[in-house]
């Protein structure tokens, strides 16, 4: 095969924005062998993809942030993971981290205070010397029957911890954060949808819907990549500190059904997450990928 149809794609997954010679061809639908350069149908990408990576989860004790970890790890990269105050889960999930081979840091605080989200960076650059990947995850709601019962207290911290905090972390790690790193965004199938239930959540979630794709703008001739993933109904700790018993029993199905008829895995949410972080992916910023079950949605 000739060198030309293959792409080294580096870290920096950069590709040059000089113009193609001119050129023509008289006939449908075209014949590659003759096109200067050739097109790049294979991208050599040695080892695991994301090897000798370094990455900052928050909400990665548990659930899609857990999940993520794990693949990571799997991929070769070492993870910080940042919780709220779920020491056991957190300490569940670093302990499976090293029986993959792999290195965690675990961090424990607040991210709704600034000072604490710079500790989080801080202390990743500390022990990993360098920050690749930073993976917005983490997140709060609260069901209220109507936007009357959404007092301003609960308003405050859904747009503190799901919004504000997701800004401080990217203020504080993009100083590190070098060509070809990726920023990825928790939103939710329901900035696209709405949910009558979870009016301040889905507010909420299409600010990171509006934040991912104005970021990416903003950094995309630094070379970071910022993309977002939407995930619908995920079995996650979040459920049952939601809803009643009765709605986890039917969630997926009664309560956020979906067309396939149940629920997501984080599993089977996390390879999206691992797809945005690595290479395979460098065409790719301001995107949102949408895990969700089949429920179509308009952007």
């Amino acid at each position: 095969m000739n060198q030309n149809s293959k792409c080294g794609c580096a870290a920096e997954c950069s590709r040059s924005t000089s113009a193609f010679p001119p050129q023509h061809q008289d006939r449908q639908p075209g014949l590659e062998y003759r096109m200067v350069p050739l097109p790049e149908s294979e991208c050599r990408r040695p080892g695991r993809r994301l090897e000798n990576k370094t990455a900052l989860i928050t909400g990665g004790d548990s659930g899609i942030g857990r999940a993520t970890a794990y693949d990571f790890v799997k991929e070769g990269a070492s993870v910080a993971i940042v919780y709220y105050d779920e020491k056991e889960d957190a300490d569940k999930t670093a302990a499976r981290i090293g029986e993959l081979g792999g290195r965690c840091l675990l961090l424990c605080g607040d991210l709704k205070e600034p000072c604490f989200a710079k500790h989080c960076v801080d202390r990743t650059i500390e022990c990993f010397g360098k920050l690749d990947i930073l993976v917005n995850n983490h997140a709060v709601q609260f069901v209220q029957r109507s936007i009357l019962d959404i007092s301003h207290e609960q308003l405050e911290l859904t747009f503190r911890n799901n919004v504000f905090s997701f800004i401080y972390l990217i203020q504080y790690a993009l100083p590190y954060m070098k060509r070809g790193g990726s920023i990825i965004n928790t939103t939710s199938v329901t900035a696209y949808q709405g949910n009558k239930e979870l009016i301040d959540y889905s507010a909420a979630k299409g600010a990171i819907v509006s934040l991912t794709r104005s970021l990416s703008l903003s950094l995309a001739e630094k070379g970071i990549r910022v993309n977002g993933v939407a995930p619908g109904p995920i079995w996650t700790p979040l459920i049952p500190a939601s809803f009643s018993e009765e709605e986890v029993a039917s969630f997926g199905k009664k309560t956020s059904p979906v067309p396939m008829g149940r629920a997501g895995q984080p599993c089977e949410v996390s390879p999206c997450y691992v797809f945005l972080a690595s290479d395979e992916s460098c065409y790719m910023t301001g995107q949102v990928l949408h895990p969700n079950g089949g429920t179509i949605v308009g952007a």
